[in-house]
Formats: C-alpha cells, sequence, structure tokens
C-alpha cells in the first residue's frame, strides 16, 4: 500500500481539526487539557462558528489556552472570567462565548463570578477542568480535593474538620435558575470523550438558542499533581473521584 493510498480520506480515522495551531502544547503527559481543547476546536469547526467565537481563558495550567486554537482570546484575571464573558456576550450578543477554567480558578478565586453569571442566565458557555488540585502552582489543595487526598498543603490528606469539605459545585449551578444545562463528563477513555464532545456542542446549540448558561465540567487527571503515571492517574481516577463526583447530566432544560 501507497502512502497516498494510507492517508486517503476513507483511511483517516483520526485527524487533527484545523483550528487546532501548530503549538506545542506545554502540558504535562497524560494531561486532561489537550483533549478538552481538542474537543472544543472541533466542535467549533464543525458548527462553522470559527470566525463568531470568542473563548476567555483563565489563570492556572490551561492559561495559554489562547496558543492552541485558533479562534479570538481575551485573558481574564484570576477567577474572573465569567464576568469578562459576560461583558463580551453583552457587546457581541449574536457571538458564542465560552470560560474555559480550572478548580481554583473557577471553585475558589473566582467562586462568586461563577455563581452570579450563572444565576443571571447568561448566555455563555462555561467549561469547567476539575482535576482535584492546583497543578500549575507546586500540587495544592483545590476547593474540590477529596477527603484524605493528600496535597502539598495537607500532606496527610485533606481533613472535613480542618479543611471542609469537597466542594461540588457543579451541584451548586445546577440549582440556580439562571443555567439551563449541567453536565459533568471526563475523557479517560473513547467512550466518555464522545460524550464529552457531545456535551460541548450542546453547551454551543444553547448559546444559540439563547436559552442561559450551560456549564460543562469534566472530572480530569493531574499525572504530575497527583505523583502518578497517565495510566495509574486515570485508573485512580475512575476508583476515587468518580464516587465523589459522578458522570451524568445534572440539569438539562
Amino acid at each position: 500500500m501507497t502512502t497516498q493510498e494510507i492517508i486517503s480520506p476513507e483511511n483517516l480515522v483520526y485527524g487533527k481539526t484545523k483550528l487546532l495551531t501548530d503549538n506545542v502544547m506545554h502540558y504535562c503527559p497524560g494531561c486532561s487539557h489537550g483533549v478538552v481543547h481538542k474537543l472544543i476546536a472541533e466542535v467549533i469547526d464543525e458548527m462553522g462558528i470559527q470566525n463568531t467565537t470568542v473563548g476567555v481563558a483563565p489563570v492556572g495550567c490551561a492559561v495559554f489556552a489562547y496558543n492552541y486554537i485558533d479562534i479570538d482570546w481575551q485573558e481574564a484575571a484570576h477567577g474572573r472570567a465569567p464576568a469578562v464573558a459576560t461583558a463580551i456576550k453583552r457587546l457581541l450578543p449574536e457571538h458564542f462565548v465560552f470560560t474555559y477554567q480550572g478548580d481554583g480558578d473557577l471553585a475558589a478565586i473566582g467562586t462568586a463570578e461563577t455563581i452570579h453569571a450563572c444565576n443571571r442566565g447568561e448566555n455563555i458557555a462555561i467549561f469547567f477542568i476539575n482535576n482535584a488540585i492546583y497543578g500549575m502552582t507546586g500540587g495544592q489543595m483545590a476547593p474540590t480535593t477529596l477527603e484524605g487526598m493528600k496535597t502539598a498543603t495537607c500532606p496527610a490528606g485533606r481533613e472535613h474538620e480542618l479543611n471542609g469539605y469537597p466542594l461540588k459545585i457543579g451541584n451548586l449551578l445546577a440549582e440556580l435558575d439562571g443555567t439551563c444545562y449541567v453536565t459533568r463528563q471526563s475523557v479517560e477513555k473513547l467512550a466518555a470523550v464522545v460524550k464529552a464532545k457531545r456535551a460541548i456542542r450542546k453547551a454551543f446549540e444553547n448559546c444559540r438558542e439563547k436559552k442561559g448558561t450551560s456549564v460543562v465540567e469534566i472530572v480530569s487527571t493531574c499525572s504530575s499533581g497527583w505523583k502518578l503515571t497517565p495510566h495509574k492517574s486515570n485508573l485512580w481516577m475512575q476508583e476515587n473521584m468518580l464516587a465523589k463526583y459522578p458522570l451524568g447530566d445534572l440539569k438539562n432544560v
């Protein structure tokens, strides 16, 4: 078989969407961010909305998200992405506007901005990466860190008496009148990736239909922060995180 036959369209099973740039991603091996970036880029490409989509990048591991997906981006101060997205959407009401945030950006310093944007029902999509740890700054405890889970700031394991309980922010957002769609997905295996992509597309479609705020939480891994190999991180996530953060739709109006 010739090289041309191998790469012919009917033999191309897994390709790269044109919206992903050629920049080398800075993420650690096994990180879930790269997979989610690809899914978002694919959905934007397939919907034909590249020129009318604006992403708001966070502070954290995904701070350089604008280097990887070829759309318009705006950087936001730590935690303020939903407020910035609100302003963009109100100035450009026909555009698709989304935030991309980790658990520190969204569920810690950005709790107020997240809750109030969702409560107002802003027609934006929020993509929330929940890996239960602060990956970029040294592996500290996050609001979503599990009880008993060891981090740099709770080396003996999280204790609810001292540190409080893990914050199930997705469940809180689902209770707000302004959210139309809140779902929790993952990307550690093919079937999960397919479901996550479907959820991401639905979030963008809800923006087009002006239904309110859509929140897609992705339960993710952090091999570096967890001090595990990518394979063992996936297993640990399945065995531990999914018990606290079960997958599926929390709200679908």
